[in-house]
């Protein structure tokens, strides 16, 4: 299914300093043609704080449909924690990830939700998606409920 071999699958790949120097690999969708929903689910997501360098803390939802590729998991984790040390706004943290899936895989469809946790007292909630979703198919509600305090 793969074209070129993997890099990071298999081996103990160490986590990558930033989100732009993270690879994120792909593999041939072994049902192309095919249409069906992929979702990628991060509960524990960190970045830090641009100005200040507090920790953030996200939970996020990725849904998109493969066209000729999925992504392999593994590189989306070592991606995803690349975050960790980075310095970025909420915003551009969610609508980031977005984009360099896009870029990668080039799915039918893609959408991600960044629920944010409070910093301030306040939670941020991110959305972007690519378009419509695919008629007849089921893309489930994301269901994050909204942050309500305890």
């Amino acid at each position: 299914m793969t074209k070129k071999p993997l890099k990071q699958l298999g081996k103990q790949t160490k986590l990558p300093d930033s989100p732009d120097k993270a690879l994120i690999e792909k593999v041939g969708n072994p049902h192309k043609g095919s249409l069906y929903a992929v979702r990628f689910t991060c509960p524990e997501f960190t970045s830090l704080c641009p100005i200040t360098g507090q920790p953030d803390f996200a939970h996020l939802v990725i849904d998109y449909v493969p066209k000729d590729y999925l992504v392999e998991s593994k590189s989306l984790k070592l991606f995803l924690g690349s975050f960790r040390n980075h310095g970025s706004f909420h915003e551009d943290c969610t609508v980031a990830i977005a984009l360099r899936l896009i870029e990668t895989i080039k799915p039918v469809w893609l959408r991600i939700g960044g629920y944010w946790y409070p910093r301030g007292g306040m939670p941020i909630d991110v959305f972007y998606q690519t378009g419509q979703p695919p008629e007849k198919l089921w893309i489930p509600p994301q269901d994050v409920p909204n942050y309500r305090g305890r």
